[in-house]
């Protein structure tokens, strides 16, 4: 799957006159708006694509590379709703910028955080613990996009809190791709590591995670996963908001939904195929969105 690096020109109108695909017809087109490494973003994309397209919507996905950008097309317009935010604290600063042109759904899961991790074999237990290991790790925590709410926290709170610049770490940024790519190819090799990392994500299962303990409360608290829409959705597509409102996934719902997703690869149709399976055996809650 290509990730965009801009918002494109030729995204539907909202309201459009165009018929869904199943259900009802003529409900216009819904734009999700996500950035695809963000299997979170992704995974709950698919899922609302599937069960309003069987509402009679037509859906759009725009993939973008970057948060900032993805708020800026929210609060524009040219996107609807960003399926998997994190409002309360790892994207705070885009709510504050554009909270006059945001609408916010409702979370659809409450215990979702930033951390840094290691694999479960390292003897590393809290972030403390980094002080005076920089030599055993070349300096570096691996991390993701530069533009991600969990770098800003990681380069503008941790390391300034726990003082890791003096003892020689830097945060190196690159894209989740690649720190997922960084973090299997160590555990495959069993080698040490110190990666920025979040929950829920499917890399904490897959490699064996410990969450560092952030004594200091660097990361923040636990937060929300919410739908935000540009502010004029409720009024436009009132169904769908009542919907997402009502939304909620427990972890096992979550795991089993964002794990079918990233196990179908890169695969367009696999992936969609996933969701479908995970829906036949949720229907209960898909029946409890009420709509």
């Amino acid at each position: 799957m290509a990730v965009a690096t801009g918002l494109g020109l030729s995204l539907a109108a909202c309201g459009s006159d165009d018929s869904g695909s199943g259900g009802d017809e003529g409900k216009g087109t819904v734009t999700l708006g996500i950035i695809p490494s963000w299997t979170d973003g992704l995974s709950t994309a698919l899922l609302w694509e599937n069960v309003l397209e069987e509402k009679g919507y037509d859906v759009e996905i725009e993939e973008l590379s970057e948060a900032g950008p993805l708020y800026e097309g929210l609060a524009g317009g040219d996107i609807d709703v960003y399926p998997s935010a994190w409002p309360e604290v790892t994207h705070k600063a885009y709510m504050e910028k554009h909270g006059d042109d945001l609408e916010d759904l409702g979370s659809y899961y409450d215990n979702a955080k930033l951390t840094l991790a290691v694999p479960e074999y390292s003897e590393l237990k809290s972030i403390e613990d980094l002080v005076g290991k920089s030599g055993d790790y070349d300096g570096t925590i691996v991390g993701i996009e530069q533009g991600a709410g969990l770098t800003a926290a990681v380069q503008d709170k941790v390391i300034p809190e726990y003082k890791l610049a003096e003892d020689g770490w830097e945060l190196q940024t690159s894209s989740t791709n690649a720190m997922t790519t960084a973090l299997s190819n160590a555990v495959e090799a069993k080698e040490d590591i110190v990666v920025t990392l979040w929950r829920p994500f499917w890399a904490n299962a897959e490699f064996g995670m410990r969450d560092l303990e952030d004594p200091k409360g660097a990361l923040g608290e636990a937060e929300t996963l919410n739908e935000v829409a540009n502010k004029d959705f409720s009024g436009e597509f009132p169904e769908v908001a009542e919907m997402m409102g009502k939304a909620k996934l427990d972890d096992e719902q979550y795991g089993a939904l964002e794990k079918g997703v990233v196990d179908a690869g890169d695969d367009e149709d696999a992936q969609k195929e996933a969701v479908a399976t995970w829906i036949k055996e949720n229907q209960d809650w898909v029946d409890g969105l009420g709509a």
